[in-house]
């Protein structure tokens, strides 16, 4: 990119939108921008010079003017998301068109190409807010850390909000085994296994099996496949553009795979039962994902050995206290009637979850950078 006139990208909003108004008669960077255009997903229209009241050029979510048509383009009305766009990357008068034009971005190929890939894509997107990504993990086998992810993404699409579920675990059985969605068509980690650079959140979204309100991308039946960073990259990525809120379900060992996921959370809860083994081993666990994951906070479960309590076992852990997370009676025949982890709005676990995400998100948008509360059950 050779340089910008403003330090804002071109406005966006909320939901999938056409792609880019492109302006230019030079054929050579018109190709390219096809080309670019098709990388990103997006479908652009063409014109060869500003297009009348109804051509879109206030409609499009952003302009691509090529250095041939900006002349053309002089006394346009002015509006966000215009670019001028070409090859010479010495011309002394592309600042000067610009501003003529009212261009906030001014770039030159092949240099711009892999960012304005990802600008395009987002104005096709409708890139908004990100979403609140929390991360779940288990301070030993068997915490519960699964059953918690799964009833937080199935209270927070309860509530209205575009909720995803990633599977971070190869080991752990499939996270759809739990919404009873085995079976359900749609992708899954291996489908993305060679998954680098940028995936459109559209389409993983439309890809995945749909559950309970919220769209799921789990592990396979048959095999183990290691996820390489890129691939973890991408889809989180993909994910977060989305909005709402992600929910990774995440393995106590950290690879290059995992070590990615927890660098896009912007929050972890770590699930400890109250027993002295535990708390060692959950201390061990917070070391290795505290070196990646700044917010990483305790969630307690009983029930407690003697003398233990809730804040006691964060206490030992080292790290703040989220809550305790009630105990989950009657789950597995609850789950054989078709109803999940959080899948009941009067369950006590789907209440911890709500009281949760209603934090979570206050905290959030007041600019807090601390994690949603601490220190007793919700």
């Amino acid at each position: 990119m050779t340089g910008s006139l403003v330090r804002e990208g071109p406005a966006v909003g909320e939901g999938r939108r056409g792609g880019p108004l492109i302006v230019t008669e030079d054929v050579e960077l018109l190709d390219d921008l096809l080309r670019l255009c098709a990388a990103a997903g997006a479908e652009p229209q063409v014109h060869h010079g500003p297009p009348g009241p109804r051509g879109g050029w206030e409609q499009a979510p952003m302009v691509l003017v090529g250095d041939d048509a900006a002349v053309r383009c002089r006394g346009v009305s002015r509006r966000r998301g215009v670019m001028l766009v070409g090859r010479d990357q010495d011309d002394p008068e592309v600042w000067r068109r610009a501003v003529e034009i009212g261009a906030e971005y001014v770039l030159r190929l092949p240099d711009s190409e892999n960012w304005l890939v990802d600008q395009i894509a987002n104005a096709a997107e409708g890139v908004g807010r990100p979403a609140l990504t929390v991360g779940v993990i288990g301070g030993r086998g068997g915490a519960g850390a699964s059953t918690l992810a799964c009833a937080l993404a199935v209270s927070a699409a309860r509530s209205g909000r575009r909720t995803m579920l990633i599977d971070g675990d190869p080991l752990g059985g499939g996270i759809d085994v739990l919404l009873g969605g085995e079976r359900t068509e749609g992708m899954r980690w291996p489908d993305f296994a060679h998954s680098k650079g940028r995936l459109g959140g559209g389409a993983l979204e439309d890809s995945l099996p749909a559950l309970h309100g919220l769209r799921v991308l789990s592990w396979g039946r048959d095999d183990e496949v290691v996820i390489p960073p890129q691939a973890m990259q991408a889809v989180l990525a993909a994910a977060r553009r989305l909005g709402g809120v992600v929910v990774v379900d995440l393995p106590r060992r950290v690879d290059d795979g995992v070590a990615e996921a927890l660098a896009q959370l912007d929050a972890g809860l770590l699930v400890v039962p109250g027993e002295l083994r535990a708390v060692a081993a959950a201390k061990r666990v917070a070391s290795t994902v505290g070196m990646v994951l700044k917010d990483l906070r305790v969630v307690a479960r009983g029930p407690y050995a003697a003398g233990l309590d809730e804040r006691w076992v964060a206490r030992a852990v080292g790290l703040p206290l989220v809550g305790e997370l009630p105990l989950a009676h009657g789950l597995l025949a609850a789950q054989d009637n078709g109803v999940p982890p959080g899948g009941s709005a009067r369950d006590p676990l789907a209440r911890f979850c709500e009281a949760f995400w209603e934090q979570a998100v206050a905290a959030r948008d007041a600019g807090i950078a601390a994690a949603p509360y601490s220190g007793g059950t919700p």
